[in-house]
This record gives structure tokens, C-alpha cells and sequence, in this order.
């Protein structure tokens, strides 16, 4: 029996009464007092999450941003020290191996923050790949990572609001120094802090003291999927291309990178499949691996929206079957329940402000 890892917060987390699940080999909170108020709260002031699980790479030397330009779908060419960039690990056949940010620490050296569970797939596969003038290496264990997220998270930092998404800057909260990483996964505004393993609980027991709400997974997943933020192992896979996940856009096809000549083909021909976001018409929460029935498909994610209050999802059908308003049949444990078709992201804040 596999032994799960804990973060540096773990015993924070049980001190409050977290409720822990298995995820990606790791033992994490799921909740605390709630996933629906931990949700409501990200949504209408500020919420912290440990994602200290995530893997944190280093690659660095004179031709670092040579070997990241080769290997990674977006074009690393746009940023530079101070900035991030939403990207994609992609492999011959045009799959994702995992979706990822690379931030620019130095011209020579780069950040990259990776999914928990592909961390060793991730680091083997750049590792393999490796060029005279470059390194790659595993820092996951020096680093804790958390997440404030909501309209008044920096507000509650005591952070400056403002400043461009997808830049980062070093900063300190109550004295515990932290790099300030303005990303997140929930749609709000916030920041990613990430810290040296060592301070986490100085950092963590800061946060809470000024009163931003603890939160676990079950809010997370849901704060993305109401936002249509594809989760890889569920909306996109190495068998899944990003034409067809909707993540063309972070693919720089006029570079070359690993599966481009693939995903240059898929786009002049047109995906045979695409993600698509929906909600359903009558009572029912739709989760990952319930068949599609009419038109053939499968949803990929699935839950209630603690914000809509309707089950909400996000699945793979026909690519003529993509429009806005298009009907769907989908199983739910063995009952037909019809779903529609909607624009991403399925929650916008200016429409139930």
C-alpha cells in the first residue's frame, strides 16, 4: 500500500478539522467547514489553499530558454524576467502531457510550476531531453505553495492590487518572504505565494490571521469548473491533442516544438472532437466518465454549482455538435438527462454580481 505524502501544512490542516482524501499521492484537505461556503467565499472575498503538491522545476544555464523553446507549445520568447506564461507540455503525438506556468526568473533561468501528480513524468521527460548549456532539477521539495484567491485577497495581503496578471515580483507577508505569483486557478483575482518549505506554517497561520478562509480541494474543483479551467487527468490527457481541448491558443505553430507538425495537420482539417462547456436542464449533477448519449460523447467534468446552483460539466462531443444551445442527452447513472451547450466560461462574475 502506497504510503501518501503530506505537505509541510498538514498537521494545520487536521489542527482545523480538515476532512483529507488521497489526490495525486498526496493525503490533502478536501474541506474544511464546507466546500460550498469555501467556494462562496473565494468568490465573494478571499480563500487560501495548500497546493504545496504541486512540482516546482528549475531549468537554467545559457541555453535554458533554447531547451523550454523546444519542448514547450507557447512561445517563451514573449516573456521575460518578472512574467509568466500559461503553457503546455506536448509529446509527438500532439498530446498534453501536462499543462503547466513557466515564470522567468533570470534570462538563463526558469520556474516551472507542474501538476502533482505528472511532477516525475515531467521532469524524466525534460530531464531526457536535456542540451549541453542547460540543467533541469526537481526543487519540489525546498518550496511550499499557496494559492489566495478572491476579489479581496490582496486587500487581506496587505498586497498591491492591481498589477498585471501573470507577473510576478518578491514581496513579504508579516515579515515571512514570499515570490508573488499573480495567477491562480479559480477566475478571481489573487495570487500563487510561494515560500521556502520552512516557512509554510509562519506563512500559512499570517493568512488565516487575516481572515481569509481556508479552503480544500472540493472548492478548488469547483471554482474551476464553473470557469471552464480544463484539470489534466480529466478534461485533457497525453491522448488528447490542445486543438481540441480548446488550448490552440497556447500553441505557437510557427515554432517548432514537440507534435507541432501533428497539431499543424489538426488544424487545417479540424478536430474530429471538441470540449465543450454545459449546464444541465433538469435536476441532476453530471460527473467524470458518464457517457454522452445524444450526440455521442463523454463528459470529462462534472459537478454542482455552488454559485448557479444547477449541475454544471464539461465534456468531448462531435465537433459539429460544439455551438452554443445545442442539446444534450447525458446518462446519469443509468437516466437520460438533458444538458445544453453554453459559452466558457460558464460563470462570469458581471452577470450575478
Amino acid at each position: 500500500m502506497q504510503t501518501l505524502l503530506r505537505t509541510p501544512l498538514h498537521d494545520r490542516h487536521a489542527a482545523l478539522g480538515a476532512r483529507f482524501v488521497p489526490f495525486a499521492g498526496w493525503e490533502m484537505p478536501v474541506q474544511y467547514e464546507g466546500v460550498i461556503p469555501e467556494h462562496q467565499a473565494v468568490r465573494t472575498d478571499a480563500g487560501v489553499f495548500d497546493v504545496s503538491h504541486m512540482g516546482e522545476l528549475e531549468v537554467e544555464g545559457p541555453r535554458a530558454k533554447e531547451l523550454l523553446q523546444g519542448l514547450l507549445s507557447n512561445d517563451l520568447a514573449k516573456i521575460g524576467p518578472g512574467e509568466a506564461q500559461y503553457t503546455l507540455l506536448t509529446n509527438e503525438r500532439g498530446g498534453i502531457i501536462d499543462d503547466l506556468i513557466v515564470y522567468g526568473l533570470e534570462p538563463t533561468r526558469f520556474l516551472l510550476i507542474v501538476n502533482a501528480s505528472n511532477r516525475e513524468a515531467d521532469y524524466g521527460w525534460l530531464k531526457e531531453r536535456e542540451i549541453r548549456g542547460s540543467e533541469v532539477s526537481d526543487r519540489s521539495s525546498d518550496y511550499a505553495l499557496l494559492a489566495v484567491q478572491g476579489p479581496k485577497a490582496f486587500e487581506r495581503l496587505g498586497l498591491p492590487a492591481g498589477k498585471k496578471a501573470f507577473t510576478w515580483e518578491m514581496g513579504e507577508v508579516d515579515g515571512v518572504e514570499v515570490m508573488v505569483n499573480r495567477t491562480g486557478y479559480t477566475g478571481e483575482e489573487g495570487c500563487e505565494l510561494l515560500t521556502m518549505a520552512e516557512d509554510a506554517g509562519e506563512l500559512w497561520d499570517s493568512v488565516l490571521a487575516r481572515g481569509v478562509v481556508p479552503c480544500g480541494l472540493g472548492a478548488r474543483d469547483t471554482l474551476r469548473l464553473e470557469v471552464c479551467y480544463p484539470l489534466h487527468g480529466n478534461d485533457i490527457t497525453p491522448d488528447i491533442d490542445p486543438i481540441s481541448a480548446g488550448l490552440g491558443w497556447l500553441c505557437a505553430l510557427d515554432k517548432g516544438f514537440t507534435g507541432a507538425d501533428v497539431l499543424r495537420r489538426i488544424k487545417a482539417d479540424g478536430p474530429e472532437r471538441k470540449l465543450v462547456a454545459f449546464v444541465m436542464d433538469e435536476k441532476a449533477i453530471p460527473r467524470q466518465g458518464m457517457a454522452i448519449s445524444e450526440p455521442p460523447g463523454e463528459v470529462t467534468s462534472g459537478s454542482h454549482s455552488p454559485m448557479l446552483d444547477v449541475g454544471i460539466g464539461m465534456g468531448y462531443v462531435p465537433a459539429g455538435s460544439n455551438a452554443p444551445d445545442t442539446e444534450l442527452t447525458i446518462d446519469v447513472r443509468g437516466r437520460p438527462r438533458h444538458a445544453r451547450v453554453v459559452p466558457k466560461p460558464i460563470y462570469r462574475r458581471e452577470e450575478h454580481a
